[in-house]
């Protein structure tokens, strides 16, 4: 048992004073407002909840800035996905731990605390299967345990390269499988996350580009009720590649041929008309959005003003991890706004205003229901996971509760001192407690994979 004690903490009902959380055996047993610390409780200024971050491909932390070089004609996804194919056809095992390990240390000194793993590298270098089917799941899960970061494992179910059941690619052959070879690799997934503290596995139809209506319909019964995640409508080649297919775009295609639910996650769910729109945000599924990705990719901006005025519901993932950081990831998501719409706190709300609150209350909540967690926030019964602010930061001087968080999100960087996973410190300084042997691991992984 241990005990924690804040001048401020940001509890389910608002920001209190005088906080002091009892930890015992990795979950909150108690929360009382309004008190004074104990004499062996360990104090800090600022408390919060830490995030899920829903949607990450945690491989690609590894090429990170390697796709930023024009090529001899115009770059979009279509040929930084090209670059991804790659480099993702050079990781082992070996290399998939290691880089995964830098990506949710990195995350964890960001602010999350759980990540939605997006997961499709599943066969060998040459497209044969591993003797274990979860050979690559099982080796993101070491990373998890090593870090500490909490996982929901989103094993991905790849077999096509293009809308009605195209050829793969060769670049895709390390991703693909029958549906009763990835009922195999769900199984296994679920013993790689065993040992896991709240380890969950979910299922993932990469996108409608990589599944039939055939396969996607085996999807919900190897969920087994996990999260059911799905890239959809990304980039406008894709929404009129699907137009062209079914007559339909993929959003609407989806909830035509699917029961999309509070059980789904809508990935990249960019290119939405206001049928879609209002479709996903009445469905009780969340939109996962990426917008540090998505810049990054030039995917397009998500319609949110809408979408929030509908009542949709939304969560942040890091997904390509060119950078990570969840202050930013919800900054970038209202600057996108802001410059869709030419005006400002568009996602500020009259009973909230303010923005921050607004973005990191969503992200909690939307994110924690994207990856299966059941409890959340600091809260009784939810899992000890909180973040710690510095409060020496001079975006944070002077300021009290919401205005904590409009800092944190909107004046300073990398504000994030101290980060707690079941009660346990793995972040203290800003710095994970074993940042610099992961890191070595990692300089060693990419010289392997680069030279």
């Amino acid at each position: 048992m241990a005990g924690f004690w804040f001048q401020q903490a940001l509890l389910p009902g608002g920001w209190a004073d005088g906080v002091r959380m009892v930890e015992q055996g990795g979950v909150i047993a108690a929360v009382t407002a309004g008190t004074a610390p104990e004499p062996t409780d360990e104090r800090h200024a600022i408390a919060l909840p830490g995030l899920p971050n829903l949607h990450s491909h945690a491989f690609q932390r590894g090429m990170a800035g390697l796709a930023e070089v024009r090529g001899p004609g115009e770059d979009s996804f279509w040929t930084w996905r090209e670059v991804m194919y790659r480099f993702a056809h050079r990781i082992g095992p070996d290399e998939m731990q290691a880089i995964a390990a830098m990506a949710f240390v990195e995350m964890l000194e960001g602010g999350f605390t759980r990540v939605g793993e997006f997961h499709y590298i599943h066969q060998d270098v040459d497209g044969a299967a591993y003797a274990n089917p979860a050979e690559m799941g099982a080796k993101l899960a070491a990373a998890a345990a090593e870090t500490g970061i909490a996982l929901t494992l989103l094993p991905v179910l790849y077999q096509y390269g293009g809308f009605g059941g195209q050829a793969p690619g060769p670049g895709q052959k390390r991703f693909l499988n029958s549906i009763d070879g990835f009922a195999r690799v769900v199984e296994a997934s679920r013993a790689a996350v065993a040992t896991l503290p709240d380890g969950l596995v979910g299922v993932a139809p990469h996108s409608l580009r990589a599944v039939t209506p055939e396969s996607l319909s085996f999807v919900p019964a190897l969920a087994a009720g996990g999260p059911i995640h799905i890239h959809i409508a990304e980039q406008i080649k894709e929404v009129a590649d699907c137009h062209a297919w079914s007559g339909q775009r993929p959003v609407a295609w989806l909830f035509d041929h699917a029961d999309v639910d509070g059980q789904w996650c809508l990935v990249h769910a960019t290119h939405m008309d206001a049928a879609e729109t209002a479709k996903l945000a009445a469905s009780g599924a969340v939109a996962g959005l990426c917008p540090i990705t998505e810049a990054n990719l030039g995917d397009g901006i998500f319609n949110g003003r809408d979408y929030q005025a509908a009542g949709g519901l939304f969560g942040i993932g890091s997904d390509s991890n060119v950078l990570i950081d969840a202050a930013e990831e919800l900054r970038s998501m209202e600057y996108a706004q802001r410059l869709a719409h030419r005006a400002r706190n568009v996602l500020g709300r009259a009973d909230t205003p303010s923005t921050g609150r607004v973005l990191f209350e969503g992200a909690l909540a939307g994110g924690a229901r994207a990856l299966g967690q059941k409890d959340v926030g600091l809260t009784v019964g939810a899992a000890a996971d909180f973040v710690t602010l510095d409060a020496t930061q001079p975006s944070l001087a002077a300021r009290r509760g919401d205005a904590l968080l409009d800092g944190f999100i909107f004046a300073g960087q990398r504000m994030v001192d101290g980060v707690w996973r079941r009660g346990r410190r793995v972040v203290s300084g800003g710095r994970h407690i074993v940042r610099d042997a992961v890191a070595a691991r990692y300089r060693l992984a990419l010289g392997t994979i680069l030279s």
